[in-house]
């Protein structure tokens, strides 16, 4: 088997409506838009050398054993449903997107794992990644064809928008922190945030006649609302210095991603997110330029190759 890489781009949000939890599975109900942005980690998948007899994730960066790592998980889930027998693989994760700042990217890297391995083996279906996708974790799912998805359920319910024309430009400012989602979320309940599900479908219907025509981002500021914001801001509170900043330098939104701490500023073109940029420089700020992207981006592809 020749080395494989591949991209795993990382989601935002562009609005996020919280209901009620399910009595199935206690995870909460949710209307989201998830976008798909070039900030992205690298994966490569190769033989393992030697005589090895295990698969074998590498992922600096990451807290906890490798073994536990998302992406490990989905080689095993790979592996299990397919019967797939190759020996011993080797999995290296080199980490661009910062770790449980509500921008997926434990799930992305999980769903190019998935991607990287249909490509080496020939084995399964899109059916077969996204059924994977969604036994490992409610993000999962967008991520397997990256782009511009109506997430509904509790994540795993797609509906693929048209991509944004021109392309979503926005800066993205690393948190100086990360916040667990199962915090936010217990946050969110206590403050009551959450929505009846007869204004979740009305939502729904809002947000898809909103995006049908691939606009970078919905003209009604409504529509970006994030109602998990209030419980990571209450948690993070850099969070309002984050957004106040990004309004500062001249974002037409700003919102946080998922369950945060990550603030993202969106605006009308690439001339203002690079001017934007240059202004976070002179105030010694860190913040990526990125972009919408879709699946070409993060096709599996031989290593080395473009």
């Amino acid at each position: 088997m020749s080395a494989l890489c591949a991209r795993a781009p990382a989601k935002i949000n562009l609005g996020l409506w919280l209901g009620p939890p399910r009595t199935s599975d206690g995870r909460h109900e949710i209307v989201t838009v998830m976008q798909s942005i070039s900030l992205a980690d690298e994966l490569t998948l190769e033989r393992r050398p030697g005589t090895a007899t295990e698969d074998e994730v590498i992922c600096p960066g990451v807290p906890g054993p490798p073994q536990e790592n998302l992406a490990a998980a989905a080689l095993r889930s790979f592996r299990a449903a397919t019967g797939w027998e190759a020996g011993p693989l080797r999995l290296s994760i080199v980490k661009r997107i910062p770790v449980a700042a509500g921008l997926g990217g434990g799930s992305a890297d999980a769903a190019a794992t998935l991607r990287l391995l249909r490509r080496a083996s020939g084995l399964g279906d899109e059916q077969l990644l996204y059924g994977l996708a969604r036994s490992l974790g409610a993000d999962v799912p967008a991520q397997v064809a990256p782009g511009r998805w109506l997430a509904t359920g509790a994540g795993e319910r797609l509906e693929r928008l048209p991509d944004p024309d021109p392309s979503l430009e926005l800066l993205v400012l690393p948190p100086a922190g990360a916040l667990a989602t199962a915090a936010v979320y217990a946050e969110a309940d206590r403050q009551r945030t959450g929505r009846a599900q007869p204004a979740l479908d009305r939502r729904v219907r809002e947000v898809r006649e909103a995006f049908a025509h691939g606009a970078p981002f919905p003209a009604a500021s409504g529509l970006l609302d994030n109602d998990l914001q209030p419980a990571a801001s209450a948690l993070f509170p850099h969070i309002g210095q984050a957004l106040e900043l990004a309004r500062a330098v001249g974002a037409r939104r700003a919102l946080v991603s998922g369950s945060g701490p990550t603030v993202v500023a969106l605006f009308a073109g690439a001339a203002d997110s690079e001017r934007a940029a240059a202004a976070m420089a002179d105030r010694q700020t860190a913040a990526i330029r990125a972009r919408s992207v879709g699946p070409a981006f993060a096709r599996a592809r031989p290593a080395g190759g473009s």
